[in-house]
């Protein structure tokens, strides 16, 4: 049955095909209160990267690691907030429409070349966390069900990864993330509970043990522990909408301080109690430290589990991305076929889950995180700026330049001489 052409079917009309300037987001829902902010804001920066924290305190030293953690977190919002501000500013201004996102915000003050750099850094981005959900799963399987000398010819996290693949293939089908927001819960649920069972266990390992460690290992491994401190606090590219669904939208900025240190303890805690707990035996993936029993058992199967389902949800910005730019805006299974495969073979060829939460968060996060908000928010207020704010958001970019290309350059040595 065809469609009236009358004004009357105007809201039975498909929609048109997406643009450049097309917003990646659709209107928002039901503004939060405060409380949910905070959840909101928690949810959408605590991930899998704090389960590599303790192997950074062990390389770069717990207090280095504790100061790094505070930099980067003060920084992460103070950047945060420089895209609220450019967003409300750009709003204010007449002719401007409604700007939902990174992306949106990189079109409006750059153009299409602006929401392309964007695009591609958060396909980056997303892609990079799912490799390393990948390197977690094998290693982790690998640890609790080993065999010897192998199937197919294949070592054991080889084995496990390739056996995700066709699971993964089925799950990353699935078309909406509608089908995919109970995964989403449980993941989030599975993550604290077994952050707050590897804290409760890491205690009970250091009052028996109390192993040697040290403070400072020197500026050598500097780089190293700032990329994996930035890739943990990633979350960059959730704050428009985050602030977009806020009812009390003046009280963003405190609510985002509060919740940022309330991770930074968080993190710290977890990274100092891993550390303090096997001293110079902490595994890159602080689970490989638990021991045989039940309890540690469940903690590694549950965190699989939360990665394998939260694997499909991460990588659907980037299938947004891919399939607006090349297959019309319109669902294609074969692109998502190819995109999972990619990530699989690229999880296959990185040896330590920790070497490449800093490759990630020195060469992707970096440029998300320090160098396009200051960007964005110097083009659009140069004009009202004194010395003084010009010079903070220069410096904060070609910080964010000198981290990036640095910490890229070092998390790369360090990969390339484990595979050596």
């Amino acid at each position: 049955m065809g469609l009236e052409t009358g004004s009357s079917s105007k809201a039975l009309r498909a929609p048109p095909p997406p643009r450049e300037d097309t917003p990646l987001l659709g209107e928002p829902q039901a503004l939060s209160s405060q409380s949910k902010t905070f959840a909101n804001v928690f949810i959408a920066i605590v991930g899998a990267g704090v389960l590599g924290l303790p192997y950074s305190f062990k390389r770069t030293g717990w207090l280095m690691s504790l100061l790094m953690l505070a930099a980067v977190a003060g920084l992460t919002h103070h950047c945060m907030m420089l895209l609220v501000y450019t967003r409300r500013k750009l709003e204010s201004v007449s002719g401007f429409s409604k700007i939902n996102s990174f992306g949106d915000l990189g079109f409006t003050v750059c153009g299409p070349s602006g929401k392309f750099l964007v695009d591609i850094l958060i396909i980056l981005s997303q892609a990079g966390f799912c490799v390393g959900y990948l390197i977690f799963i094998g290693n982790t399987m690998a640890d609790l069900i080993n065999f010897s000398p192998g199937i197919l010819g294949m070592v054991p996290k080889s084995f496990y990864i390739w056996g995700c693949l066709p699971f993964q293939l089925g799950l990353n089908s699935i078309a909406t993330l509608t089908h995919l927001a109970p995964l989403s819960i449980f993941a989030d649920v599975v993550d604290l509970g077994a952050i707050g069972v590897v804290m409760v266990e890491d205690v009970l390992v250091f009052l028996k043990q109390r192993p040697a460690v040290k403070a400072f290992r020197g500026l050598s491994v500097f780089f190293y522990g700032i990329g994996v401190a930035i890739y943990s606090f990633e979350g960059v590219g959730m704050v428009l909408p985050l602030e977009s669904e806020m009812k009390d939208k003046d009280k963003f900025g405190k609510v985002l301080a509060l919740t940022m240190a309330f991770i930074s303890l968080m993190y710290g805690g977890f990274g100092a109690l891993g550390y303090f707990a096997f001293g110079e035996e902490t595994k890159d993936m602080i689970t490989a430290n638990l021991g045989a029993g039940l309890v540690s058992t469940l903690v590694k199967l549950g965190l699989c589990v939360n990665l394998f389902f939260t694997l499909p949800i991460m990588m659907n910005p980037v299938y947004e991305i891919v399939e607006r730019r090349f297959w019309g805006g319109t669902y294609c299974l074969w692109l998502r076929w190819l995109l999972v495969f990619f990530v699989s073979l690229v999880a296959l060829l990185v040896p330590n889950f920790a070497d490449f939460l800093s490759l990630v968060g020195s060469g992707v996060c970096c440029a998300l995180g320090f160098v396009l908000p200051p960007l964005f928010h110097f083009l659009v207020f140069k004009d009202e700026m004194g010395w003084k704010a010009w010079s903070l958001d220069v410096g904060i970019g070609v910080l964010g330049i000198v981290l990036g290309v640095s910490g890229t350059w070092y998390a790369l040595l360090e990969i390339f001489s484990a595979n050596a």
